[in-house]
């Protein structure tokens, strides 16, 4: 008769399986999760070099989110396509790698794959999700001794769990951005914009330092909606806002107000500087001609007040209320200009 514990997983083990599972989600932050799974990577095989590439759904590339042995920064702008070495092999095929002799295997050398200076073996297995898989573990030389049957299954496990953990932080992310986010022009929304200034406002007011907001509105927008229809004016909005964030500075921050009216958020901005960064910009998107999905060639003119804390006050209804009083001067003074203190 076999004996009743063949084939049984150790209990130590099992404690393991739990803890990682209890690890992976007690957390949806993303940095955290990816931090646990290296941590029990490591506990799992001895290996010179560990990476965790992740798929970009935009661009369909994977990109390195994690790296053992400080490597991290050296390959964070690296970028690997579907069926492109390893980690590409991966992706494409949803299976797991094992190369025990890598000397004669093309998709360990191929250029541009992330590597350390010699492989001699490997293992990439692939983070599968609910909407297939979405990243690829490769672990660069394990100790040979390791790489038998229960180890690769230890490791399938500790990747089945990853896919699901990173899958749910990802999916929270999406709903988190989707509370804060416009649906037409893709900028951030009113209810963001209070909660961000009034952050900026509460370290303006601790570090002595300015933050400014432009106000802006554009001129006489029935008109296209009189003429060309609402689809048409919801798509002219929308690139208008995608200009506006084109236009402004890397840490300046866009959003939609309401209707045709758009702020712009300028931390670390005194009033000198706003004027000058609200003027270029207003220069700019005037110049701006926008091609529309029915071949329409539009320009829009806009309205635009400024205002600065603590100048102008450091509560947020003071604030807004100051740079929308200006905007709607302008209005009255024959539109299309900047105004500010």
């Amino acid at each position: 008769m076999a004996n009743e514990t063949e084939g049984r997983i150790p209990l130590d083990d099992l404690h393991v399986f739990h803890r990682l599972a209890r690890s992976l989600t007690s957390s949806l932050d993303l940095d955290t999760i990816l931090r646990t799974i290296l941590e029990y990577m490591e506990r799992t095989i001895e290996a010179e070099f560990w990476t965790l590439l992740m798929l970009d759904d935009s661009r369909q590339e994977l990109y390195y989110a994690l790296a053992s042995g400080g490597e991290q920064a050296r390959l964070r702008d690296l970028r690997v396509k579907k069926g492109e070495g390893v980690a590409g092999w991966v992706l494409e095929h949803g299976e797991t790698l094992i190369v025990p002799e890598a000397a004669g295997d093309p998709r360990v050398n191929e250029p541009g794959t992330a590597r350390p200076r010699k492989v001699r073996s490997l293992i990439a297995l692939p983070l599968r999700g609910r909407t297939g898989t979405q990243g690829a573990i490769e672990i660069f030389n394990p100790r040979a001794e390791q790489m038998t049957d229960y180890t690769i299954a230890f490791l399938h496990i500790l990747a089945d769990h990853a896919a699901i953990a990173i899958e749910n932080a990802r999916d929270v992310s999406r709903i988190q951005q989707l509370t804060i986010t416009d649906d037409t022009t893709g900028l951030f929304n009113v209810r963001h914009l209070y909660k961000v200034l009034e952050r900026e406002l509460e370290h303006a007011t601790r570090k002595k330092a300015p933050v400014s907001i432009a106000f802006l509105d554009l001129d006489r927008f029935k008109l296209v909606n009189d003429a060309h229809g609402h689809l048409v004016g919801s798509e002219l909005l929308a690139r208008t806002g995608h200009r506006l964030q084109e236009l402004s500075r890397e840490r300046d921050l866009c959003f939609r107000y309401g209707g045709d009216e758009f702020v712009i958020l300028m931390p670390g901005t005194d009033a000198n500087s706003a004027l000058d960064q609200a003027s270029t910009l207003h220069r700019e998107l005037m110049a701006t001609c926008f091609e529309m999905k029915r071949g329409l060639k539009l320009k829009v003119s806009a309205s635009i007040g400024l205002a600065t804390a603590p100048d102008d006050g450091t509560a947020l209804h003071a604030v807004i209320g100051a740079a929308d009083a200006r905007m709607y001067a302008v209005k009255s003074n024959g539109r299309g200009q900047v105004k500010g203190r």
